[in-house]
């Protein structure tokens, strides 16, 4: 098995659309952070013009701390797509250049083999989100130092420099357990389409109508609590005033059980299916 992992990670660091998705989130990082060093600070003073008037601010609104939660913000749609075309194509490729069959060829059980593609793909999404959460913290404190931050959610909520820190932190924890859930997702629509065109297309289709069943209502249901669309905004919790950790916790076991059974049905459905 650590044979497998270990090759699994070759493989994917050798992939050159690895690096280029690597490239394109940072620049999307960077240029978020571009516009907001040469326009953010007067489209935040005519926005909060009058707050400034009636509430004392520690430092500048427009901080490094008001930067990380834009990012945050912005990458929860591109992020899951560039993870799921990176990820599924890691088996699509195998599929196209029938590199599959010669490892079926050799001594390797087709679950191990899977389960191997599924962890790789598990962590090479941390390390992603722990990579775009480093870079985060690191050129927006540079930039614009630290500070206040204000964040509308229904109301709205200041948190201090220090406070603010730690919930963003908690944010890009409880961000990846959604972003382990698309990969996952992905691998197996991969299992079951094998064309990388088509993976994609289904992929994006899945992550579209992710986002969009994540804002209707459906009720006060069972429903409208544990389906799986519903609990990809988890993070945003950290950024009410009073953070509901009964609903944190809930949810994030709910996205780790909804990974694991996709998981499941992806190996099994790689394990039953004839690779020729």
């Amino acid at each position: 098995m650590k044979a497998l992992i270990k090759a699994e990670i070759f493989k994917l660091l050798r992939q050159s659309k690895t690096w280029y998705a690597l490239a394109a989130l940072l620049m999307i990082e960077g240029v978020i952070l571009f516009s907001a060093y040469f326009q953010g600070k007067n489209i935040l003073d005519i926005l909060l013009d009058n707050l400034k008037k009636s509430f004392y601010f520690e430092g500048t609104l427009l901080n490094g701390n008001l930067l990380v939660y834009l990012i945050l913000n912005t990458l929860w749609f591109h992020l899951p797509l560039i993870l799921m075309i990176i990820v599924s194509g890691s088996l699509t490729a195998e599929y196209k250049d029938r590199t599959l069959q010669t490892i079926m060829l050799q001594p390797v059980s087709k679950w191990k083999f899977i389960l191997s593609k599924y962890i790789v793909a598990i962590g090479f999404t941390l390390a992603v989100v722990g990579m775009l959460a480093l870079t985060s913290f690191t050129l927006s404190y540079g930039l614009f130092g630290k500070g206040d931050l204000i964040v509308y959610l229904n109301t709205l909520n200041f948190f201090p420099s220090g406070d603010a820190f730690v919930r963003l932190q908690y944010a890009f924890v409880s961000g990846a357990l959604s972003m382990v859930f698309f990969s996952v997702a992905s691998l197996t629509l991969a299992v079951i389409f094998r064309e990388a065109t088509k993976t994609w297309i289904v992929s994006a289709l899945f992550l579209i109508l992710s986002n969009l069943l994540l804002k209707v209502d459906f009720g006060d249901t069972i429903f409208n609590r544990v389906f799986f669309a519903k609990l990809n905004d988890t993070w945003q919790n950290f950024f009410y005033f009073n953070i509901n950790w009964t609903l944190v916790y809930t949810n994030s076991l709910l996205l780790c059980g909804y990974s694991l059974l996709f998981m499941a049905i992806g190996i099994l459905l790689f394990h039953k299916k004839d690779i020729g």
